[in-house]
């Protein structure tokens, strides 16, 4: 392994760690609607748990109503009861087979929550970011015992992978500060 392949790794492994985020992300509900935010809702399909966009077709009628159109006939009544039962605080209504799912305002409290749901989430996100500086860190020292890099190469795969990490934890926090401004905006 040379430092270019360290620098590889630990650019790619942060790059996933910044989509991972994102998809965290765009799971924190907002008063707008996403058809992401049903995603974790599971149903009862013939005795197994599935999520809803496997038995139904999940879109957008407007900025803040999601359309839950079940594949099958009696699948409706189960998805309602699934989203009603769920944590997400969401009340759908049932016109025939299509299920309108409004999405509520969101009190200022709650606004607050969900700022610090996204900070907690962001902190998580920055310290998969130094986890993965630290292995390329350790994987830099590593080549220097076995005598495989000179001083130099390891200070500067050192530099390389710091300056990497901060430039995606920069990312992670311009991130938070959208989905901060995005939720508290009323």
């Amino acid at each position: 392994m040379s430092i270019a392949d360290i620098r590889k790794t630990a650019e790619t492994k942060m790059a996933k760690s910044i989509e991972s985020f994102k998809g965290e992300l765009q799971k924190i509900r907002t008063g707008r609607a996403h058809p992401g935010i049903l995603d974790q809702v599971q149903v009862d399909y013939y005795g197994s748990m599935v999520p809803i966009s496997q038995v139904a077709n999940v879109t957008l009628l407007d900025a803040r109503t999601i359309s839950v159109q079940p594949w099958e006939k009696g699948m409706g009544q189960k998805i309602e009861k699934a989203i009603r039962e769920s944590d997400l605080g969401l009340n759908p209504a049932t016109q025939g087979d299509l299920l309108r799912v409004p999405m509520p305002a969101l009190s200022e409290e709650r606004r607050r929550d969900l700022a610090k749901i996204v900070r907690n989430a962001g902190e998580d996100a920055k310290i998969a970011v130094r986890n993965l500086r630290r292995d390329g860190n350790d994987q830099a020292k590593k080549l220097l015992k076995d005598k495989e890099i000179t001083e130099d190469d390891e200070r500067r795969s050192l530099d390389e992978v710091q300056k990497l990490t901060d430039r995606v934890i920069a990312e992670i926090d311009r991130l938070i500060s959208a989905k901060e401004a995005e939720i508290m905006a009323v």
